[in-house]
């Protein structure tokens, strides 16, 4: 579905945050675009209104979108994240547990028993949305969020997993932290994290080797 959203701007909807991906990279192969946006389930695509009318636009999109997604988005690589969980580096633990009924250790055992993907990036440079939340540990966003949500801390909500690259405010539950830089300006590729990418979480100690 195309909606056109203003002068220079339209959204393409799509079902899945892997397909709004791969459209994304077949309308960047399409034509020179000011910008290709992709999030979870739609594509913002900016074009100049200055040089195409908006009817021009709208039609190579939809030829674009008519080829389809030259290759699917999907990625074999996997991102091991230590993660230290609950007390000052998880403040939201306790709270997770009496809503969901789940004790510290079973929220921890399924947070970290699966392999998600990397839905988007987003929200804050770096700032990893995850998806495939184990269902048990869906819950909504805190009422007030954070003013100050510490660079590396683990927060879900929604059925997702957050991970905060740096810095930032932020409304999810936090239930851990990890040491791992996932944001570096200065390097040649500033994410560790990318849509598709798999990720796995794995518990360690404050004072451990790995932390």
């Amino acid at each position: 579905m195309l909606i056109r959203c203003g002068d220079d701007l339209f959204s393409v909807v799509a079902e899945t945050p892997a397909e709004a991906q791969s459209l994304a990279a077949q309308l960047r192969r399409h034509a020179n675009w000011l910008e290709v946006v992709p999030g979870i389930d739609t594509v913002m695509v900016r074009f100049d209104a200055a040089r195409a009318d908006a009817t021009a636009a709208e039609a190579a999109i939809q030829a674009a979108l008519e080829e389809g997604a030259a290759t699917l988005w999907t990625s074999d690589e996997l991102v091991e994240v230590p993660v230290v969980y609950g007390g000052e580096y998880g403040p939201d633990l306790e709270e997770l547990s009496a809503a969901t009924g789940l004790s510290a250790d079973e929220i921890i055992d399924l947070h970290t028993g699966s392999v998600y993907t990397v839905d988007m990036i987003g929200f804050t440079p770096g700032f990893a949305f995850i998806g495939g939340l184990d269902e048990r540990l869906r819950v909504p966003r805190r009422k007030e969020p954070r003013q100050r949500v510490p660079a590396g801390s683990v927060g879900i909500a929604d059925g997702r997993t957050g991970l905060y690259a740096m810095a930032s405010p932020g409304g999810w539950m936090l239930i851990g932290r990890t040491l791992l830089q996932l944001f570096d300006a200065q390097a040649a590729e500033p994410f560790v994290l990318r849509p598709g990418m798999r990720v796995r979480f794995r518990a360690v100690r404050a004072d451990g080797p790995d932390a």
